[in-house]
C-alpha cells in the first residue's frame, strides 16, 4: 500500500514538473492541414508551399495565413505593433519546409491561394528568377502598392 502512495506521489510530480516546463514562444506550431483557418480571409490552409504562421513572441500566440499577402494586410488593418518582435515561419515554395520568414528570398511569379503570387526561398539557386531576391520588407510595400492600386480601381 506505501508503494502505491509513492508511485501516486512521484507521477503527481512528473506530471507537474512536465506541465510548468517553459513553451519557446517561436517555436512552430503543429499545423492541421485543411481545418487551420487563414486568420485574415478564413479560407483553410491547405497549399503547403505558400503557408505562413506567425507567432507573437510575448504571448506565443500563433495565427496562421494561407497566402502572405493575408498576413500583411492583416498586420495592417489590426494595426500590430509587436511584428518587430515577431517570429515568421513561412514554407519553402521549393521544398514544402518550414523556414525563417525574416531571412527567407522572395519572389513573385507564383500562383498562391490569395493570388498575391510572391513566395519564400531559402535557397537562393532555387529562385525562378535570381536577379529578383526580394525582401520580406520589400514584400510588404509591394502588397500595400497592390492593394492602393486595386481600391483606386474600384472606385
Amino acid at each position: 500500500m506505501r508503494g502505491i502512495r509513492y508511485l501516486f506521489l512521484y507521477l503527481s510530480l512528473m506530471i507537474l514538473f512536465i506541465g510548468c516546463q517553459k513553451r519557446d514562444m517561436t517555436s512552430l506550431r503543429e499545423v492541421h492541414w485543411d481545418r487551420d483557418m487563414c486568420q485574415r480571409c478564413k479560407m483553410v490552409v491547405s497549399d503547403r508551399n505558400h503557408t505562413l504562421q506567425l507567432i507573437n513572441t510575448q504571448n506565443g500566440k500563433s495565427y496562421m495565413f494561407d497566402d502572405i499577402g493575408c498576413m500583411v494586410l492583416w498586420l495592417k488593418d489590426e494595426n500590430i505593433e509587436w511584428f518587430s518582435t515577431a517570429k515568421v515561419w513561412i514554407t519553402d515554395a521549393s521544398t514544402g519546409r518550414w523556414i525563417d520568414g525574416k531571412k527567407a528570398l522572395y519572389e513573385d511569379g507564383y500562383i498562391t491561394p490569395m493570388a498575391y503570387g510572391f513566395s519564400a526561398n531559402q535557397n537562393p539557386q532555387m529562385l525562378k528568377n535570381r536577379d529578383q531576391n526580394l525582401s520580406l520588407d520589400d514584400i510588404f510595400q509591394l502588397i500595400i502598392k497592390i492593394e492602393e492600386e486595386k481600391n483606386r480601381r474600384s472606385y
